[in-house]
């Protein structure tokens, strides 16, 4: 996956935007205001996103994935930093963009979240 069809992705997801609160090195995308995700290119090169995770799951993904880490200067409970090295298919690094999307959005408040489900469908918006 490169930079731009993961951006392209990211932005895929309903009513998310880009960002750069903290200056030109790190894209975040946001859905109402809350982050779902940041990616950047490291210092090494290498492009990485970071995505919010359910707990049990962080831990099972850093287990099976050498690309899956622990977040980087996030809370390590909830986030996972996947490095886009090649050595994750596609469709996995999109299942965890879907995963930590539905995260955020089950997180909005309730009226948010209703006109959302009624703007884009309940199966588009919590698919994980």
């Amino acid at each position: 996956m490169t930079e731009n069809e993961l951006t392209q992705y990211l932005l895929s997801k309903p009513e998310s935007l880009e960002d750069y609160p903290f200056g030109p090195e790190a894209a975040v995308f946001k859905v109402h205001d809350k982050m779902f995700a940041l990616s950047a290119v490291r210092g090494d090169g290498i492009l990485s996103v970071n995505l919010k995770c359910d707990p049990l799951q962080a831990v099972q993904l850093r287990d099976v994935f050498s690309a899956v880490l622990p977040g980087y200067h996030m809370n390590k409970k909830h986030w996972n930093t996947v490095l886009i090295d090649g050595s994750l298919p596609d469709g996995e690094i999109e299942r965890m963009i879907d995963h930590s999307y539905a995260l955020v959005v089950k997180s909005l408040k309730k009226a948010q979240r209703q006109g959302m489900e009624l703007r884009h469908g309940k199966e588009v918006l919590y698919r994980d």
